[in-house]
């Protein structure tokens, strides 16, 4: 595994008096967690009040204590824009955001299109990162859109899916032969789908609220037809797919049409488009300006019943630092992307607090889904798992402050924002890599 291994010789450390939450096996009950060497090694009610002799033990005083989050769409800056965000930072940023796990995009310089690039992101994670860091390597030859990548030895050497990145592969015929030849080793194709020519120039949703800006719009026709053109290919070749981000009811409806076929077809959406629409603009706040744009609140709306209902398989950050060189500029111009990952989760704590979600669906999107789509062996509490954890207040109030962020970007749309619920604690392979203070409430 990339980032933190698992290691012997440490104490070992009993978590009592928690609300156990695990996705994975349905589990949501008071009890208590035993870590030792870098694994879970035993959990239940039992554990609730009574730790092992000779271990150390944490009161979690009836906080939630639940599997560590896994991002599974962070842009990272490394290699080749080290002043956005370095694997160090964005590590960082993930462990205060309860996030044990990200997977990293292929979009840097030089783009992660080869074996070599795959081995430098991993030798750089094991070297900075205090989280398990895994890559997502190219598509095609420098996100071009043209040549297919070498699908068989990026995987093997530890790439866990493929992805085009911010780009839609617009040629059809490059992304039938994507599908196919990824099928022949199990790979997972990620798209980003949205027409290229269509949304050229476009800077926010297409719709009363851009025009009453004067912005130029993208239409979520953009969206649509290439979900649409994509499933139609999956259903020709059978190759494993997942539309990284939706946005929209309309695209819902196609996801819920090729799960219906039976294809192995799953989606994501973004943090963003779950809490957060176009209205949010306001007097062209920046911040809001990210890619596919915030749509209209019945879309929004839409998403949540998505994720309700488990048409949409995971929750990402879309973890995308941009500096402010870039970002305080007309909206027209400014560049696209928000920080994401130490937001992430009090974030989609507001859809449960508001009663649109519950906790486990929620915790369900960013755990076990995600560790299950990826084949990763993280995201849930069982005996022998790998101690990758978070202990969660979930009614502590406090206010998102850029500055504070761990993130070297402060590019946040949640900036001022009220929040309530706060990560406490996270552990990585039974390593504690982020503590609480209590000094940044508001």
């Amino acid at each position: 595994m990339n980032g933190r291994e698992p290691h012997s010789g440490k104490k070992p450390l009993a978590f009592i008096n928690a609300r156990l939450i695990d996705p994975d096996s349905k589990r949501d009950e008071p009890g208590g967690l035993l870590v030792r060497d870098g694994l879970i090694a035993d959990l239940g009610p039992h554990l609730r009040r009574n730790a092992p002799p000779g271990v150390e033990v944490v009161d979690c005083k009836g906080h939630v204590l639940c599997p560590g989050l896994i991002d599974a769409q962070v842009f990272a800056g490394e290699p080749g824009a080290e002043h956005r965000e370095t694997l160090k930072t964005a590590s960082h940023a993930a462990a205060a955001g309860g996030v044990t796990t990200i997977v990293v995009m292929p979009d840097t310089n030089p783009v992660i299109d080869q074996v070599a690039l795959v081995d430098f992101i991993q030798r750089r994670a094991r070297d900075n990162a205090s989280v398990h860091v895994h890559t997502m390597a190219a598509l095609t030859k420098g996100l071009l859109g043209e040549e297919m990548t070498e699908i068989g030895l990026l995987k093997r050497a530890g790439a866990v899916a493929f992805s085009n990145g911010k780009s839609s592969i617009a040629n059809t015929r490059v992304m039938k032969n994507v599908l196919l030849y990824s099928k022949d080793f199990g790979a997972l194709v990620v798209h980003h789908t949205e027409d290229p020519y269509l949304s050229a120039n476009g800077a926010m949703n297409s719709g009363e609220v851009a025009s009453r800006l004067g912005l130029p719009g993208v239409s979520k026709t953009a969206e649509t037809i290439v979900l649409e053109r994509d499933v139609r290919l999956v259903e020709m070749t059978g190759g494993r797919y997942h539309a990284a981000t939706i946005t929209c009811a309309e695209s819902l409806d196609v996801v819920r049409g090729a799960k219906k076929r039976k294809l192995p077809v799953t989606c994501g959406v973004s943090i963003n488009h779950l809490t957060l629409n176009e209205n949010d603009i306001g007097p062209y706040r920046t911040f809001f300006k990210v890619r596919p744009p915030l749509r209209r609140e019945e879309d929004r709306v839409a998403m949540i019943r998505g994720i309700a209902s488990g048409d949409i398989d995971i929750i990402v950050s879309s973890h995308d630092p941009q500096d402010a060189d870039v970002k305080r500029r007309p909206f027209a111009e400014a560049a696209d992307g928000a920080v994401g990952l130490e937001t992430l989760l009090p974030a989609a704590l507001r859809l449960h607090h508001s009663g649109e979600l519950s906790l486990m669906v929620l915790l369900k999107a960013m755990t076990s889904n995600p560790a299950k789509l990826l084949g990763l062996h993280s995201g849930r509490l069982a005996k022998g798992a790998i101690a990758d954890i978070i202990l969660v207040d979930l009614g502590e109030p406090w206010v998102v402050n850029k500055d504070s962020l761990r993130s070297r970007s402060k590019n946040s749309p949640f900036d001022e924002a009220k929040m309530q619920g706060r990560v406490l604690r996270t552990l990585v392979a039974g390593d504690t890599v982020y503590q609480y203070a209590g000094v940044e409430r508001t």
